[in-house]
């Protein structure tokens, strides 16, 4: 019969600790490897989306008590498509002095994203042509800032679909 000498479970407990902080940076390392994504809501990093989350929501109350945003453009559509705002204030007169960027991206992944800038402005109408590299589903995003007031105006839109883009 062998003697149990005792230094068996010290010696397991050891390597499992070690065996944990191993895992634990092996974790670390490939998460870092990942890009940080921007938000699909606000075209921030989601960290200063949520750090600000309260002043975004406060603009955007701001805002609408000024201005109204309707989108005018049709279903999005591989070949070629015209994305369309309308911005007026509260009395109906056109705005034609907003500063408008939109940004047409997939959910999910932002390896497609299309900035889309110096639209064409007629009437306090905003218009972008774009032509998208795929079809399915993308997202349409707006930053409209007129004067001090900002306002994000997001929008789904599929382009195997025939409805209108409809807000999120």
């Amino acid at each position: 019969m062998k003697k149990n000498s005792g230094i068996q479970w010290p010696i397991g407990i050891g390597l499992s600790i070690l065996g944990v902080v191993a895992l634990g940076a092996w974790t670390i390392a490939e998460t870092a490897k990942m890009p940080v994504q921007e938000s699909d809501i606000y075209m921030t990093y989601y960290q200063d989306a949520d750090a600000n989350a309260n002043k975004i929501i406060n603009e955007a109350i701001e805002f609408n008590k000024k201005y109204n945003i309707e989108y005018l453009g049709k279903q999005l559509n591989a070949e070629g498509s015209q994305i369309v705002y309308k911005v007026t204030t509260k009395k109906g007169a056109n705005v034609d002095d907003a500063k408008v960027k939109v940004i047409v991206t997939r959910p999910q992944t932002h390896d497609y994203d299309m900035t889309l800038e110096n639209p064409t402005v007629s009437n306090g109408t905003y218009s972008f042509e774009t032509k998208l590299p795929g079809i399915g589903r993308w997202d349409i995003m707006a930053q409209i800032e007129v004067g001090e007031n900002k306002r994000y105006y997001n929008l789904k839109a599929d382009t195997r679909s025939d409805k209108k883009p409809t807000e999120y």
